[in-house]
């Protein structure tokens, strides 16, 4: 961990949240990616692809330096495993943000006319839960200065309980999705129907893993 204390300062969370920062990174790009995908700028699509694989790896890079180093036998305020599970969960929203870029290579994706307006709506709506979760991370410092109790104690609480209303809002929206999709199958093939059914299915993970995050967090809080 010394060498991360170098690079972060003493707090165990600062690595978490230099990791979550390079997530972050991933999933701002999906707003440019999917704004190609309309355009029908396939060379954007590949191009914005390929800078999330980038910034995936780069993600990767800084997980597997933290993973080795909370290997150590360095004393920490929290579970070490609370942390290596925040962790895995930060590294699957940027796994999920790269399979979305990949998925919309493999073809010319053209956005179904009547999907148009809510694709854009479903988009923000999993980017809010994200950065929703990114605040809670963002509050861990605080939260440790606060030895996890008060008003930094209430307020992770409350961010917390924002995500799972986000993500059911997301839940919402993608019945709605999947109903337009099936009731336009007649004016799709077979290989695009499957392709947007897949893109909103992983899309909605972004929501699912991001509620999951803030609940692991509160989680280890209460556990510490």
């Amino acid at each position: 961990m010394r060498a991360l204390v170098k690079l972060f300062g003493r707090s165990p969370f600062a690595p978490l949240r230099a990791h979550m920062d390079k997530v972050a990174a991933c999933v701002k790009e999906l707003v440019p990616l999917f704004e190609a995908v309309k355009a029908e700028d396939r060379e954007e699509v590949s191009k914005i692809s390929k800078k999330i694989c980038k910034l995936e790896h780069e993600a990767d890079v800084t997980k597997n330096a933290i993973r080795a180093d909370l290997k150590s036998s360095l004393f920490l305020p929290v579970a070490r495993l609370g942390l290596l599970k925040i962790l895995t969960i930060q590294d699957c929203i940027a796994d999920k943000a790269e399979d979305i870029a990949v998925i919309l290579t493999f073809r010319d994706p053209k956005i179904p006319p009547a999907l148009t307006h809510l694709l854009f709506d479903f988009l923000q709506s999993n980017l809010k839960a994200f950065e929703a979760a990114f605040d809670v991370i963002a509050e861990l410092h605080e939260l440790l200065e606060s030895g996890f109790g008060g008003i930094e104690a209430e307020k992770v609480r409350e961010q917390v309980h924002q995500v799972a209303y986000l993500e059911h809002e997301v839940d919402l929206l993608q019945r709605e999705i999947a109903k337009i999709l099936f009731n336009n199958e007649q004016s799709m093939n077979c290989a695009e129907f499957y392709l947007w059914m897949k893109v909103i299915e992983e899309t909605a993970h972004l929501s699912d893993l991001s509620e999951n995050l803030a609940n692991s967090v509160l989680t280890t809080m209460e556990m510490k």
